[in-house]
């Protein structure tokens, strides 16, 4: 399958779970298709990318480790991704690979994720934190920066400070995964 032809199948996806899904074992039972489905995802001004993100999403879901052969080129391009829709697929995947990487199993990303992928994953992640994001990628990027933040001493008295700040505006959604958060940082006080 070309790149053109994923593109057309991608365009007239729904957004229906079950072709979502459909697309996404169709990725997993062709792991050639990834750069390819990465060019779509890559595409940023345009709708289909968002649909390109979804399936991806789903595909991270399914087999994680089939990104990992793509990380570098992930990473490097991420900052990029601005359309809303496409945004929570991508920070749902850097919430997946961080959860991973910090699970207390044998996990192979442990040897895969460098020092440079956390550091675009936290650079990511304090931007939909900062910016006018909807909650989904807010509380992904929470989650990650937690994480994170267990390796790299700066990162949890910064999100203390933004989620501390942004608490009383942001909605129901966002309070309760800052609260979650700041409870496992040690420093949320009633």
């Amino acid at each position: 399958m070309t790149t053109e032809q994923l593109y057309d199948k991608l365009s007239v996806m729904s957004a229906l779970r079950e072709q979502r899904l459909q697309n996404a074992q169709l990725i997993v039972d062709q792991p050639d298709l990834i750069p390819k489905l990465l060019d779509i995802v890559f595409l940023v001004d345009d709708e289909v990318s968002c649909r390109a993100a979804w399936v991806l999403e789903f595909v991270c879901t399914i087999n994680l480790e089939l990104i990992y052969p793509h990380l570098n080129r992930y990473f490097n391009e991420l900052q990029r991704i601005h359309l809303d829709s496409a945004v929570r697929p991508v920070a749902k995947i850097c919430e997946l690979l961080t959860k991973a990487y910090y699970s207390k199993k044998d996990h192979s990303l442990q040897s895969i994720l460098t020092r440079h992928h956390k550091e675009k994953i936290v650079e990511c992640c304090f931007d939909w934190l900062i910016n006018d994001e909807k909650i989904a990628p807010k509380a992904f990027a929470m989650t990650s920066l937690y994480l994170i933040g267990q390796d790299i001493d700066w990162i949890h008295p910064e999100l203390e400070q933004i989620l501390k700040r942004d608490f009383h505006q942001q909605s129901a959604g966002f309070k309760a995964r800052a609260k979650q958060i700041l409870n496992k940082i040690g420093k949320y006080r009633n």
